[in-house]
Order: C-alpha cells, then sequence, then structure tokens
C-alpha cells in the first residue's frame, strides 16, 4: 500500500498523528549554486533575437535524455509531484545526465527565450518547476552521494531526501533536511532547509560547503566562502531557480546520532493553552529537542506536539514533563521511541514499515510513494503571541486544514539573519498551511487563513512553501536580504534567462 502525503502528515505507526516537516513540501525549483573563484561583474549584453528551439540539436548534444511531446514517454517525464499541474505541457523534458547537459540547456533557452525550470523532487507548491511552454531541466539521474574521509559529502542535486538519508546513514552519517523522502535535495537546500535536526546542527543550507552551478550565462562554477561568496551567500536560502541551477552540492555532515521520536496528543479545545505554553518553553530548551505543534481546524480546533530529540528516551522525559507543565494540559495520549537515525527520517517520512528502496516515487521511479492533491502556502512565528486565543479562532471551523508550526531555534537561530540568505533567524518557527485539496474552495480557505494569521503572528513566510498569490511576496521571503539577493540575481543572469514570476529580480 502506498503512502499519500496526507498520510505523512498523520500516524506514523501506534496510531498517532505525525507530522510532515519541511516536508513534501519543498519550494521551488532546485535552485542555483554560484560561480568561480573568478569575481563576476554586473554585465549588460544584447541578447541576439529569439530563435526557434532546435530539438534535434540539443538532443544531439545531451549524455541524457531529450523527451518532447509526441514521445511515448512524456506523459510521465512532465509529472510533477501535485496533480494540480497536470494540465501543464511543458516543451521539452531535458533528463540531464551531467553538467554539460545542463549548460546546453541553458544554452538553447538563451536562444529561444523559452521559459527554463530546473527540477530536483518537482515538489514546488506552485510547480515553477512545470512551466508551461518551457524546458524542464530534470536533475533526477544526478542523483550520487559521495561521502569523504573527512565528513564532508557531495550530493548530486536531483538526489531525494530518502536517497540521502540512506547514503549517509551507510557511513555513519547525517545531515539536518526535510522530512518528506520525496523532496529533492536542490530546492530544499537553496530555500533553507527546515527539519526535525534543525536545532541541533541548523538548516541544510547551514551545512553549505561550496556547490557547482550553471549561471544564466552558460558558464559551470564552483562556489564557497572563498570563491564568489555574495553568490554562495545567496545560494543558501534565496530560493531555488533564482541564479542558476546547481548541479550539486557539498555538504559538512555530522556523526549519525541515536534519536528519540515522540508525539503529545492534547484533548480538543486546548489549542490556546498548548501554543502559550509551546512558545514559552522552546526558546530554552536544548538544542538536542526539536519540536513542530501541529493544528487541526474544527470545532474546537485540536493540537498534538511532534518532535526529535538527539539522545535517549530518558534523557527526553524530564524535558517532555517540563513541556507538558508549560502547557497546564495534560495529553491524552503520549508515546516516544528510540530509533536509529535512518529509522527516524523513516519515521517522520511515512516509510516505517517500507525498506528504504519502497520509500521512494512511484511515479517515476520503482517506489510505493504516490503523487497528491494539496494547497499549501506559509506564515513565520516571529514572536512568541501575547494572545494565542487568537490564533485558535483563525482555526476554528476549519475543517481539512492543518497549520504546523516548525521550530527554528538553537544552532539555526544563532545564525545571524544577514550572514545568508534565509532572513528568519530570530523567528520561533515556520508556519506551513495546509489543505489536501485543490479545489477552488479549498484554495480560498487557505489563502484566507493566511491572511487570518498574518494578521495575528506575522507577515513573513517561506521561499520554501512558495505562494504564487501572497502579497508582497520579496519581503515576506527574504526581509532585509531582498535587495542583495536582487543585486546578485543581476549580476549572474543579467538578461533574466532563468526569470519566472517569483523571481528575486521581479520582487
Amino acid at each position: 500500500m502506498a503512502i499519500s502525503r496526507r498520510a505523512f502528515m498523520q500516524a506514523a505507526g501506534l496510531g498517532a498523528t505525525a507530522v510532515a516537516l519541511e516536508a513534501c513540501a519543498p519550494g521551488g525549483q532546485p535552485g542555483p549554486v554560484a560561480s568561480s573563484s573568478t569575481t563576476v561583474t554586473p554585465t549588460t549584453t544584447t541578447r541576439p533575437p529569439a530563435v526557434p528551439p532546435d530539438w534535434a540539436k540539443l538532443r544531439s548534444q545531451l549524455a541524457g535524455k531529450l523527451v518532447l511531446p509526441e514521445d511515448a514517454a512524456y506523459a510521465t517525464a512532465k509529472l510533477a509531484y501535485n496533480p494540480l499541474f497536470d494540465s501543464r505541457k511543458p516543451a521539452a523534458v531535458a533528463q540531464v545526465a551531467n553538467p554539460s547537459d545542463v549548460q546546453a540547456c541553458v544554452a538553447q533557452v538563451y536562444a529561444s527565450r523559452i521559459p527554463i525550470a530546473a527540477r530536483s523532487g518537482g515538489h514546488s507548491y506552485t510547480g515553477y518547476s512545470t512551466p508551461d511552454s518551457g524546458l524542464v531541466v530534470d536533475l533526477g539521474a544526478m542523483k550520487d552521494v559521495q561521502v569523504k574521509p573527512d565528513g564532508t559529502a557531495t550530493i548530486g542535486a536531483g538526489a531525494r531526501l530518502m536517497d540521502v538519508y540512506a547514503a549517509l546513514a551507510d557511513a555513519g552519517r547525517c545531515l539536518p533536511a526535510g522530512s518528506c523522502p520525496t523532496v529533492g535535495i536542490g530546492g530544499l537546500t537553496l530555500g533553507g532547509g527546515v527539519g526535525v535536526l534543525t536545532t541541533k546542527y541548523g538548516l541544510t543550507c547551514d551545512k553549505l560547503v561550496s556547490a557547482q552551478i550553471v549561471t544564466g550565462d552558460g558558464k559551470l562554477r564552483t562556489v564557497s566562502a572563498s570563491q564568489e561568496p555574495d553568490l554562495f551567500w545567496a545560494l543558501r536560502g534565496g530560493g531555488g531557480g533564482n541564479f542558476g541551477i546547481v548541479t550539486s552540492f557539498t555538504f559538512q555532515t555530522e556523526e549519525a546520532p541515536q534519536l528519540t521520536v515522540f508525539q503529545l496528543q492534547f484533548p480538543g479545545g486546548s489549542v490556546a493553552d498548548v501554543l502559550g505554553g509551546w512558545q514559552q518553553f522552546i526558546p530554552t530548551a536544548p538544542d538536542e529537542l526539536w519540536t513542530t505543534l501541529a493544528v487541526s481546524g474544527g470545532n474546537p480546533p485540536t493540537c498534538h506536539i511532534t518532535g526529535c530529540f538527539v539522545g535517549t528516551p530518558g534523557g527526553l522525559t524530564p524535558l517532555l514533563n517540563k513541556l507538558i507543565s508549560a502547557t497546564g494540559t495534560q495529553p491524552n495520549n503520549q508515546y516516544s521511541l528510540s530509533k536509529s537515525y535512518l529509522d527516524a527520517m523513516k519515521y517522520f517520512g511515512g516509510c516505517s514499515s517500507y525498506s528504504t528502496a519502497q520509500c521512494s516515487p512511484s511515479w517515476n521511479g520503482n517506489g510505493v510513494l504516490k503523487r497528491e492533491s494539496f494547497t499549501a502556502t506559509s506564515r513565520v512565528l516571529a514572536k512568541p503571541l501575547a494572545d494565542t486565543g487568537k490564533f485558535a479562532e483563525v482555526m476554528a471551523g476549519r475543517s481539512g486544514m492543518d497549520v504546523l508550526l516548525d521550530s527554528i531555534g538553537g544552532a539555526a537561530g544563532r545564525v545571524g539573519p544577514s550572514d545568508t540568505a534565509f532572513p528568519h533567524r530570530g523567528a520561533l518557527a515556520t508556519a506551513q498551511i495546509y489543505q489536501g485539496s485543490t479545489a477552488a474552495s479549498a484554495r480560498t480557505a487557505v489563502g484566507e487563513v493566511r491572511d487570518n494569521l498574518g494578521s495575528v503572528i506575522g507577515d513573513g513566510a517561506y521561499v520554501n512553501y512558495i505562494d504564487a498569490s501572497l502579497a508582497n511576496w520579496g519581503a515576506a521571503y527574504y526581509g532585509p536580504n531582498l535587495a542583495k539577493l536582487r543585486k546578485v540575481g543581476q549580476q549572474y543572469d543579467p538578461d533574466g534567462v532563468l526569470a519566472f514570476a517569483q523571481s528575486v529580480t521581479k520582487a
């Protein structure tokens, strides 16, 4: 039996509700990585007039495959994770095999001026990795994970999270990242990367050492703190697709720890009290304890806290007692389980009963995980709420709606808001707003909750949960970092070869 996205947010064994963390929810197409050691200065070019795409030429240049609408493989090759975007008709899908293939794709769209979008996992909330009449650069075949003796790991930009977790676990290593097993490492990293080890080890982008990227001029560049540092800065939280197409990432990994997963289920009507206690507890919790508070709409709304502890159940117990005391509410169900790093990642991904091989896509792979229709967006809980009852009021009567508050303190919170492009370092949590439907009524409801929560918790938002209808989205995603991101975008793609509706240069 396959697991749906909705199931990622439900019982992970024992019939208790678990949460999808950063989850099947990367935002945006896999994005850029930065440049070589030579400083690039802003350029103004005279771009030739557009010419029709030469697909025969591009096909002859690729080590991978080019899939066109008339090809039998097209119907599957064009699919994104969310069936909402099935009606879109890309002009072609390039299933690239190496960086040279990516360069050839960029050269083709430079000449033809059609849209281009990289795809790592295909989970873009707005479907930006499936552009109508554009070229999809499918990085899925570029998924190698190479772990080196110094603890760094070089990972192909098309690797999905379960690929990454399994390979790292085999080497006794780990990387803080999201929980949805079919999400791509590319989009996740470039937007920041919140997950179950965030408070202990930081965001995914905080572990980035260097990356390879093909920029809008078709050049393959390697970027790091010492090589084109502005572009390296932008790739750590600046969102996918803005500066080029990343082909590989090199991360500093950590020794894989023993973990304890847990959940506390609270009675209906206790949302205001639980949120009040949770928001006061998490800023003083040790880095080893990460939590997410999930609020489900209804009459009354309900909630539960799910989390991950780096350590044993014995070390977790006094912390949970303190958390429960802070809420002033006794859970009506709770449990904790000790797990290895890989087993914990499978648990949070809804894959505990599957082999690692099965915990992969069924629509374009050999796994059992299915696609799923959903509508989602985000806000950011900037600081503790004075009146948590207002949050509960927003969720009253919202049957089928969930808001997941994923904490981003600890190690991630000690990085300065301008040290990387990810600006929400001082916030308590990201807030993913999710409904398992793409009906017009669901889209309206999600937008209403987003706007109503904005007036309660703040108008920030998380770019990995990208939302085409979000007002003032540039400031919401990037805050004070937007101006610098615009400059970097203009510098490395002055002709707008990679531009899309929510490129930083359009904010």
